[in-house]
């Protein structure tokens, strides 16, 4: 039995895809644990914690280097969110053009005037806005939401130009004929009407959009940003604002520097916001919680390489280690040495760390447990039965 612990509301329906042998509980001792916001870099990490499943794709409010230390595997749930973000790029795309927050907040005033109508038919002019058919729409990311977004554009009326340095073919597949792909971020910025972003925040997108790229922008240029708030320069983009080099920015991510902004759109991160999207994270990472405590196997883990393998002993060792020299043979070693026979071993790496999956039909002694965690570089070792 593992026992799973939310900290936060996560849908009832998406738990119900735990396998039955993982039950929530409060457990302080808990072997996973579910977390959409929560922030988890003060939160005290038990030693019986395998696995934490973040119900989202951003992963910030958890210490993922803290975790790969102590072969806590983090996952996420990317696309699960996908179409909500795309609907909500849509609308920033129609909000950031035609001044429709300025005009109902305009037609809030007149409550209750006589003559309202003949105001608003003598003052609609003040809110005209360009239509974004047959502008140019520039996506920074081509994942899952990216692609999602880039194909909404094409199919209302948008010419579309993407970048993403690590495309994947699947992502490559999905975009529309029409998309073209730009080679740089200055590409982007020198030929597009509006910029949606959709990258992670990492050591080279922080600070994304800044002084220098907005200079590469066209004038008057619509940026949305329901990505990440570390990705675009708050006083960099108030300043262009302020000059008009920005005419609007969308943004999912506002603090108290940024709200209330002229032309400023802020939304209180809105992008997952639906139940609809909030159910396919639960459901995801109740089942990629599921298959790695009961089968080791590991889908979207973001500090550990994903490695899937089907099981056909009644034994399977997990070993979290460092992407090191002579790890396999070492694991093997002191498997071997046991007088246990490795049936199938995989190995997967993923920069610093690596994981390695023994299948066997034999029950691995506790000195051969011993001897794996005293293996050098070894972080974490499970035995599966």
């Amino acid at each position: 039995m593992y026992h799973i612990k939310l900290l936060n509301k996560i849908s009832a329906n998406g738990l119900s895809h735990l396998n039955p042998a993982c039950v929530v509980s409060e457990d302080a001792a808990a072997n996973a644990i579910i977390v959409r916001s929560a922030d988890m870099h003060e939160y005290e990490m038990n030693p019986e914690l395998y696995a934490i499943a973040r119900a989202g794709a951003g992963y910030n409010n958890i210490p993922v280097d803290q975790c790969a230390e102590a072969g806590i595997c983090v996952f996420n749930t990317p696309g699960a969110n996908a179409n909500a973000v795309r609907e909500l790029v849509i609308c920033a795309l129609l909000l950031s053009s035609r001044r429709i927050v300025e005009a109902i907040d305009w037609c809030k005033g007149l409550k209750g005037d006589p003559d309202a109508l003949k105001k608003v038919e003598k003052g609609k002019s003040q809110f005209v806005g360009p239509e974004i058919a047959g502008k140019t729409l520039g996506v920074i990311g081509l994942g899952k939401v990216g692609v999602l977004a880039a194909n909404a554009a094409v199919d209302l009326g948008m010419e579309v130009l993407g970048f993403d340095p690590y495309l994947s073919l699947e992502s490559a597949w999905s975009l529309a004929r029409r998309i073209k792909r730009a080679s740089s971020y200055d590409e982007i910025y020198a030929n597009c009407d509006y910029i949606t972003i959709h990258a992670p925040l990492t050591d080279e997108t922080k600070n994304l959009v800044c002084a220098e790229s907005i200079a590469k922008m066209r004038d008057g240029v619509r940026i949305i940003n329901l990505a990440r708030g570390g990705l675009v320069n708050n006083d960099d983009i108030r300043a262009a604002l302020a000059s008009g080099k920005v005419a609007k920015y969308v943004t999912d991510f506002p603090d108290g520097d940024i709200i209330g902004t002229e032309n400023v759109i802020a939304l209180p991160h809105l992008g997952a916001s639906t139940p609809e999207s909030e159910e396919n994270c639960a459901v995801m990472a109740a089942e990629q919680i599921s298959e790695f405590l009961l089968n080791g196997n590991i889908t979207n883990s973001v500090n550990f390489p994903n490695l899937v393998q089907e099981r056909s002993t009644k034994y399977r060792i997990t070993v979290f280690h460092r992407n090191v020299p002579n790890m396999i043979s070492a694991v093997s070693g002191a498997i071997g040495n046991a007088g246990i026979n490795i049936e199938h071993m995989y190995n997967r790496s993923r920069g610093a760390y690596a994981y390695m999956i023994c299948d066997t039909d034999t029950k691995p002694t506790p000195e051969c447990i011993r001897n794996l965690n005293a293996v050098d570089g070894a972080i974490r070792v499970r035995v599966i039965d």
